[in-house]
């Protein structure tokens, strides 16, 4: 029953490998892999997702498209821990403390930066600035969104595709 079992590759024992193993795995001379791949993030309409889309849900699309950045972040650089679900629920259900959001939306903006260098960007968005356009007309989502579209536009791959990280 065990071996049906999802189990990712870090957390599997290691298995003895038969002689001649890690002649067979080495890439060729001269040949370059990537050291880390990641899947290429989506590219939205910043306007959409701050205006046109939050409009006709009723304001339910902004709870979507935050978690939706949040699994694209955390599926593109593997490397670092990226929060799923957390920072959603924060906004959801401890949007009456007023600080659990705003720490929520400044911790992502340092997740956006973060996600720029992978990108070998360099990083332009800014934490403070996303948190002060909170109170702006809530242009953090147009903010953060255009911050994104940066690291889509540097691939140009279309979203789910693996791309290499280059920081």
């Amino acid at each position: 029953m065990t071996d049906r079992l999802f189990v990712p590759q870090e957390y599997r024992q290691p298995q003895a490998k038969p002689a001649g193993a890690e002649l067979a795995q080495r890439p060729s001379a001269g040949i370059t892999q990537p050291a880390h791949l990641g899947l290429a993030m989506k590219r939205r309409n910043p306007v959409g997702v701050w205006l046109g889309l939050p409009l006709i849900t009723s304001g339910i699309y902004t709870y979507v498209w935050y978690y939706k950045i949040h699994r694209e972040m955390a599926e593109f650089d593997r490397r670092r821990v990226v929060p799923v679900a957390g920072p959603m629920l924060v906004l959801l259900f401890l949007s009456w403390t007023i600080v659990a959001p705003l720490v929520s939306l400044y911790n992502t903006g340092n997740r956006i930066a973060n996600a720029q260098r992978a990108a070998g960007l360099r990083p332009t968005c800014s934490a403070g600035i996303g948190l002060l356009l909170c109170f702006v007309f809530g242009l953090v989502s147009l903010y953060y969104q255009s911050e994104l579209n940066k690291i889509a536009d540097s691939y140009g791959a279309p979203a789910g595709t693996e791309v290499p990280l280059r920081g």
